[in-house]
């Protein structure tokens, strides 16, 4: 578990899964992603989320908010291949209502904190497609620097119109 001033990453809970659902069914949250998840595949990505959570020691934990969910942020592992790769990415996904009161950025700023002292990583990276101007500004917030050399197409989304992403970069 990693605490904030208001926030707490921790590991998944059964009772998380009706409101990730709902978050990852959620038309504006999902607004830079491939699609809407069902059920089935928003458990799928929590149970993958908690896994990870287990092998590596680190994830993307579950997110608190005065004892409700509210997303999810952490450090994860990329599963494809891309010229920056391998790295540890920061990334998050909040519930809108979530939204508008910093939470992701100090969420981060934990993660990152984590990833530097207890995993010892030198970089940390980030990605979004160029239109998520929203994430890009957390990113900013974190002190990560894009790196226009480093934008790639998502190998994962060969058929996506936005597959083109750009890349942030945070050196500790």
């Amino acid at each position: 578990m990693l605490t904030t001033e208001r926030l707490l990453l921790r590991r998944w809970r059964e009772s998380d899964l009706v409101p990730f659902a709902a978050m990852n069914a959620d038309p504006q949250v999902m607004e830079h992603f491939p699609g809407l998840l069902s059920r089935a595949e928003s458990d799928a990505m929590a149970a993958r989320m908690e896994q990870s959570i287990a092998e590596r020691g680190f994830g993307f934990w579950a997110l608190e908010r005065d004892g409700e969910f509210v997303g999810f942020t952490g450090l994860s592992v990329p599963r494809f291949e891309a010229p920056f790769l391998p790295a540890v990415e920061i990334g998050w996904r909040l519930a809108r209502h979530a939204w508008g009161h910093g939470y992701a950025t100090e969420a981060a700023r934990a993660a990152i904190s984590y990833g530097v002292t207890e995993l010892g990583l030198a970089e940390i990276v980030s990605f979004t497609i160029e239109r998520n101007t929203r994430s890009r500004a957390v990113m900013e917030r974190l002190g990560m620097t894009h790196d226009p050399d480093g934008d790639f197409d998502h190998p994962l989304l060969p058929d996506w119109p936005l597959r083109r992403h750009v890349l942030y970069r945070l050196l500790a």
